[in-house]
């Protein structure tokens, strides 16, 4: 059982064969500076992807450099560094991917090519793993980033993402909770009918390999005392390993809070495709981008 994101370095550790990682668009100081954090703490062979004299300018800038071994694959354009990127992965070449400069939507159409992309699940799902100071074990959160409104099968699919991902990082059949404003249900809140029925959906063997409880607010899912006091018993209320939230505002905002307000640890990553990709925001830091490398690296199996 994974006991904080710190712990992510113990399973890379015991592992003795490094993961190669591909920075499409790698002339980026913030995803480079990452990448080459990585490299030297050996947890990665990296690949970089991009017009070569920038990525060299760039490492000069941050005074970085890579050993000769490191390949780097020279494209002007971004269609072409993102086609050499995914194909490398496609052609199992490398491991996992990362977003270096260009938008999401320039690197996600790359992943969702019919011919040569890495689209393995029907939904493509983004989960955040966090080390909450006031939570007595890791907590993961999705979907913050990829699904706007998802509906009822959508979110059948972002838990089936995540819960394959949480089983290969050592939290086998997480406990779920769906959440929404309320614990009871109401034909009036949508979100409450599906935290319901994927509730039903588990318990007769739908979606398997989990403990999903819901509808639960917030505070029921996270706090036993509050789940106490409010009556409500189960495995799942007070002691979730996974939120599952009703839209993308609900995610964002409850990500930002864990991160600016409760001073929590952070890694992400997009699931759904046939390898991790690691998709980090500028604004993130780089103890976030070197942890979301961490956690991609750790699920992929040998």
């Amino acid at each position: 059982m994974l006991k904080s994101i710190s712990e992510l370095v113990d399973i890379l550790n015991a592992q003795t064969a490094k993961r190669r990682l591909v920075l499409c668009a790698a002339a980026d100081d913030n995803a480079l500076e990452a990448v080459h954090k990585a490299y030297t703490a050996n947890i990665i062979e990296p690949v970089l992807v991009g017009n070569k004299h920038e990525i060299e300018k760039v490492c000069n800038d941050l005074n970085i450099s890579f050993g000769e071994e490191v390949e780097i694959f020279h494209a002007f354009d971004v269609k072409e560094m993102v086609k050499i990127s995914v194909s490398l992965i496609h052609d199992g070449k490398a491991d996992f991917l990362m977003k270096g400069h260009l938008s999401t939507a320039e690197l996600m159409r790359g992943v969702l090519n019919k011919e040569w992309g890495l689209k393995k699940s029907r939904v493509i799902s983004h989960l955040a793993l966090f080390d909450l100071p006031a939570y007595h074990k890791p907590l993961a959160l999705t979907d913050v980033a990829m699904n706007i409104a998802p509906d009822l099968e959508t979110k059948i699919g972002i838990l089936n993402n995540a819960i394959d991902f949480l089983q290969k990082i050592g939290i086998n059949k997480p406990k779920v909770a769906a959440l929404a404003a309320v614990e009871m249900v109401n034909e009036k809140m949508p979100a409450t009918l599906d935290a319901a029925l994927l509730t039903i959906m588990a318990n007769r063997g739908q979606i398997r390999n989990c403990e999903i409880d819901g509808p639960l607010a917030f505070d029921n899912a996270i706090s036993q005392e509050s789940s106490s006091h409010k009556g409500i018993k189960g495995a799942v209320a007070g002691d979730a390993d996974l939120l599952l939230v009703p839209d993308i505002e609900a995610g964002n905002v409850l990500y930002k809070a864990f991160v600016f307000f409760a001073s929590a640890k952070v890694a992400s990553i997009i699931l759904g495709a046939k390898a991790p990709i690691v998709l980090t925001s500028r604004a993130d830091s780089m103890e976030t981008k070197l942890n979301s490398i961490r956690l991609a690296a750790a699920s992929i199996e040998f």
